[in-house]
C-alpha cells in the first residue's frame, strides 16, 4: 500500500477525466482504494426509496469518489503542484515541489 500525498481538507484541482479543470476541497480519502471525495466534483444521481430520514424518496445528487491520480494539489497562490516529503529537524513535513514551500 502506497502513501497518499493528498489529505482531507486539501484544495485540489482535477487534472484528468470528465471533470478536468474543476476545483474543490477534499472531504474524505479512501486509502485502500486510492480515491477521494472532492466537494462539488463528480456529482452522480442516486435513486432512493422513501425512508424515515427521507420520507419523499426520489433522486438525490451526491459526490462520487475520484481517483487520486486525477487530482493535483493547489498551492496558496493557485498553482497546481506535486507533493514531496522531507525532514525538518525531527519533523516530517509536506512541501510543494514547484515552489519548495511547506504545506
Amino acid at each position: 500500500m502506497t502513501k497518499l500525498k493528498i489529505k482531507s481538507g486539501d484544495t485540489v484541482k482535477v487534472i484528468a477525466g470528465d471533470h478536468k479543470g474543476s476545483e474543490g476541497k477534499v472531504q474524505k480519502v479512501f486509502i485502500d482504494k486510492n480515491k477521494a471525495i472532492v466537494e462539488g466534483v463528480n456529482m452522480v444521481k442516486k435513486h432512493t426509496k422513501p425512508s424515515a430520514q427521507n420520507p419523499q424518496g426520489g433522486i438525490v445528487e451526491k459526490e462520487a469518489p475520484i481517483h487520486i491520480s486525477n487530482l493535483s494539489l493547489l498551492t496558496s497562490n493557485g498553482e497546481t503542484t506535486r507533493v514531496g516529503y522531507r525532514m525538518e529537524g525531527d519533523k516530517k513535513v509536506r512541501f510543494s515541489v514547484k515552489s519548495n514551500e511547506v504545506i
